[in-house]
Order: C-alpha cells, then sequence, then structure tokens
C-alpha cells in the first residue's frame, strides 16, 4: 500500500471523528472539498503547510497523520483490496475493480480480500516450481556476471553503517551488529525455539530481530544472520511476489552481509598488499576479518575484477561431486543443462573442487592446476563439512593470472576433457561390456528431486510455525510505576 493511500485514510478517519464534511473542513483549511477529497483517494499529496493546517483542525499531530499505520482494521482491510486489485494477479484476469465502498458489508470486504489473497497465494506457489527457481537462478547468475559480481551501492552502504557506529578496521563485533540494529530501532533477541523453517525472524511490529543462541551449523555465523535481517530494512525489502523477486533480495542481503563483515575500503587495502608480495590467499583473507571460508572466497570474488584486475572463478562442490553454487567471468567451462541451469550438475572429477576430497590431510587449501577445453585454470579448494554432508569452496584464475597467488608454485596438474563424455562420466568400454549384465546398483535418491519448493508466505517458511513464534513472543508491557 502506499503512503499516501494510508494518508488519505488516516485524514477520512480522523475527520469523521471530528464530526466535519469535506466541505466543513475544506473551510477550516482553506481547500476546496473537492482537493481533500483526492487527498483522501491517495491520488494528491498535501503540502507540508496544508497537512499542517489539517492536523490542526482535526486536532491531532502532523506526525499522527503520517503514521504509515491504518487507523482503523476496516480501512486495513479496503487498503489490501485495492492492493491485490493493482497487482499483476488480479490483472490478468482482466475484471472489473471492486471499490470498498461505505455500504459494503465487513464481513464481504472479508470475503473478496481473502479471495484474491488465496488467488496470489496460488499463483506463487505455481511459480515457485523447480524448473523456474532454475531458470531465475540462472538470470540472476549472468546479471552477476555481466556486472563483475559487484554491487558497489551496498559496498557503500555497508561502510556508511560501519562508519555510524564507529567501526574502524578489523573484525566486526557482536556488539557493533548490535547497535547498527538499535540504530533502525531494533533490538537482537536470541531464542531457543527458532521456526525449523526461518534463519532470522524480524518483528516490525515491536521492532525485533529474533536469532538462535549460536551459529547454525553449516558456517552461518550470528553476525552475518542478522547483518541479512537489518539489510531487509535498510534496503526497505517488501514481500516478494516472485521467485525472482525472493532470489534477488537473497542475493542483496548476502551482499550486504559480507560488505559489512569484509568492507570494500579495508579489504582491497589488505588484497592489493597480498598482490603486491603475491602472496594472495582466501585462508588469510578469511582469517583477517575473522569469518568462514565460503564467505571469503564469495567476497573475494566481489573485488577481484573491479579492484584488483583480476578474473576468477567460484564453485561450492559436494563432495558427490554435484555443483551448488557458482559464478565466474574468466572463462572456466561450468557443468551445465540445455537451459543454462548449473545446479546439480556433476563437476568433472579432475577438478580440483573434486581432487581436493582425495587428500589425507585437509587442514590447510590444497592448489592444482588443470588443463580444460578453455584454458589452464589454477585452483585453490579448501573442503569441509555442513548438515548436507562435505563439500568443497573453491577459488581459481587464469594460468597467467596464477603468479599473484600463494600455491602457484604447485606441481599437481590434472587434465579436464569435460564435457567430452570419455573424460570421467563414461566408463571404459571393456570394464562396461563386462559389468553391465552382472551388476545391479540401488540408488540413493537425492530427498529433493521430487520435493516441490516451498511456497508460503516467504519460500521455504512455513506460515503457520511463524505466526505462532511471534505470538509467543510478542513482548509483556510493563506496568506503569505510580509516582
Amino acid at each position: 500500500m502506499s503512503d499516501l493511500a494510508v494518508l488519505g485514510h488516516r485524514i477520512r478517519h480522523y475527520r469523521g471523528r471530528a464530526g466535519l464534511t469535506l466541505d466543513g473542513l475544506g473551510d477550516i483549511v482553506g481547500l476546496a472539498g473537492s482537493q481533500l477529497s483526492l487527498m483522501e483517494n491517495g491520488k494528491r499529496e498535501p503540502r507540508l503547510s496544508q497537512l499542517q493546517a489539517i492536523a490542526t483542525a482535526l486536532d491531532v499531530t502532523t506526525t499522527e497523520l503520517l503514521s504509515d499505520e491504518p487507523p482503523t482494521e476496516r480501512s486495513r482491510l479496503e487498503l489490501e483490496l485495492h492492493r491485490l486489485q493493482e497487482g499483476a494477479v488480479y490483472s490478468r484476469l482482466g475484471l472489473p475493480h471492486v471499490r470498498a465502498s461505505k455500504t459494503m458489508p465487513d464481513d464481504v470486504l472479508r470475503s473478496l480480500v481473502g479471495l484474491q489473497r488465496e488467488l496470489d497465494r496460488r499463483s506463487r506457489e505455481a511459480i515457485a516450481t523447480p524448473e523456474q527457481a532454475r531458470r531465475d537462478s540462472t538470470a540472476i547468475r549472468r546479471q552477476m556476471q555481466e556486472r563483475d559480481n559487484a554491487m558497489p551501492e551496498l559496498d557503500a552502504l555497508a561502510e556508511e553503517q560501519l562508519a555510524a557506529v564507529g567501526h574502524e578496521r578489523g573484525a566486526l563485533t557482536h556488539r557493533a551488529v548490535a547497535d547498527m540494529a538499535q540504530r533502525i530501532g531494533f533490538e537482537l533477541v536470541y531464542v531457543t525455539d527458532m521456526p525449523h523453517s526461518a534463519r532470522s525472524v524480524t518483528d516490525l511490529e515491536h521492532g525485533r530481530i529474533y536469532l538462535p543462541p549460536a551459529s547454525i551449523p553449516g558456517g552461518h555465523g550470528l553476525r552475518s544472520m542478522a547483518l541479512q535481517a537489518i539489510a531487509h530494512r535498510l534496503l526497505d525489502h517488501s514481500e516478494p511476489t516472485s521467485y525472482r523477486e525472493f532470489l534477488q533480495q537473497r542475493l542483496e542481503i548476502n551482499y550486504f552481509a559480507a560488505a559489512t563483515l569484509m568492507p570494500r575500503s579495508e579489504s582491497v587495502d589488505y588484497l592489493m598488499r597480498a598482490k603486491k608480495e603475491r602472496n594472495i590467499a582466501v585462508e588469510d583473507f578469511r582469517d583477517a576479518f575473522g569469518v568462514t571460508h565460503e564467505s571469503a572466497a564469495m567476497r573475494f570474488t566481489n573485488l577481484a575484477t573491479v579492484d584488483l584486475g583480476l578474473e576468477c572463478h567460484f564453485l561450492r562442490v559436494g563432495d558427490d561431486g554435484a555443483l551448488m553454487r557458482a559464478y565466474e567471468n574468466d572463462g572456466l567451462p561450468l557443468p551445465m543443462d540445455a537451459s543454462g541451469a548449473i545446479e546439480g550438475q556433476v563437476v568433472c572429477r579432475h577438478m580440483a573442487a573434486r581432487t581436493a576430497f582425495d587428500r589425507a590431510s585437509r587442514t590447510t587449501e590444497f592448489y592444482q592446476y588443470t588443463d580444460t577445453p578453455a584454458g589452464t585454470f589454477w585452483c585453490s579448494s579448501q573442503t569441509g563439512a555442513g548438515t548436507d554432508g562435505e563439500f568443497s569452496i573453491t577459488v581459481g584464475v587464469p594460468f597467467d593470472t596464477a603468479k599473484w597467488f600463494r600455491g602457484s608454485a604447485t606441481p599437481v596438474r590434472e587434465q579436464s576433457r569435460c564435457p567430452d563424455k570419455t573424460c570421467c562420466s563414461q566408463p571404459e568400454p571393456d570394464i562396461a561390456e563386462r559389468w553391465r549384465t552382472k551388476s545391479w546398483a540401488s540408488a540413493r535418491m537425492h530427498q529433493h528431486t521430487l520435493a516441490p519448493l516451498p511456497s508460503g508466505t516467504f519460500p521455504g517458511v512455513d506460515d503457520a510455525e511463524l505466526y505462532d513464534f511471534l505470538e509467543r513472543h510478542v513482548p509483556v508491557a510493563e506496568p506503569e510505576r505510580q509516582g
């Protein structure tokens, strides 16, 4: 709902409470009743002097008129009906708009709003299919490739927030993150009963951001989760109306969190010094800012091309070889399906992202050169483990760029002919002939293969569990002290 629409409802509400007609209020403030009608219908924005005059005439403050809360439950329903009918889902039906007149009974209004909410929900459910998610993810990956994975506007916003809380250098503290939240009117609250389907929950009414009491497995720190919740507010995100919008919002909050934990100016200074010494290492970058290896690797890709002049690639790969997440602007051939989607595709067995699992000792990064049909690439891989099993995080560059990195002197070299099936996905003919009719395997099916994408108000979040949680945690008002 627009601010003007809410303002119009608030003016109408207070005018009715004062027992004034449009013309009566107009006489007091020096405006025609028709002008006031346009304001009340959200079609004209009053000047500040007019707003002050209206507030005085209605015996309220300007702040009360400008509140973003509808004045009554009836107003809330009328505004929601208008918003839903202005949306794309209703527009595609080609039906006339229904105006919520004064004589429309409340139960009829609730029914109309309920029906159109359900239309919206079903539309989102239809959109949130695995096929659509893959298309949207591919589009966003290509969009970021065109931008060299950099979003300078979010880098600037992150540094602005850091300056506001007095953070200068080094790892960001939990206290500094709490101060950031406080600056925009929110308190960080740690709870043990977080909804299973949510990483954090924000109570907009009471100004609270709920977080689990300790880091959840998989490398997602509390600072990062809090910063992502703060980013939603700073970026003025609203409820996503499509899966593409949901993914875009996720991208933006993740970028903001990384840019706050690893500020651009400080990070570039650090990496430029390492480049000068020909000693760039993701593990050092990680430790300098107290973040996870994956966060440091992804953040490196944000800065590598624009600030360091280096084209690069990033891979997160499961121990079964499935590609979970990737970025490249250096020409590394990525496995993809006919639609261009990469998620779930199998990475060549000869790539460092796979051979890193073969090491007996995995405490440090593994370095490897790989000859591919697109040229030779140098890669640095680090393995880890999460709730979904083991994975590797890989950052790499073309051969000529490897000289700036620690590990560029590695003698380890492999050759990948993928997507040629004879490289690693097709068995040797004589072995295949021997076992084709003499073997049987019971396949392990991934749980997500047949499952549809969850499609609650926020994709993947159980609405019932979410709202029950919020009800349990409504702050209890403190009794007034007797003077």
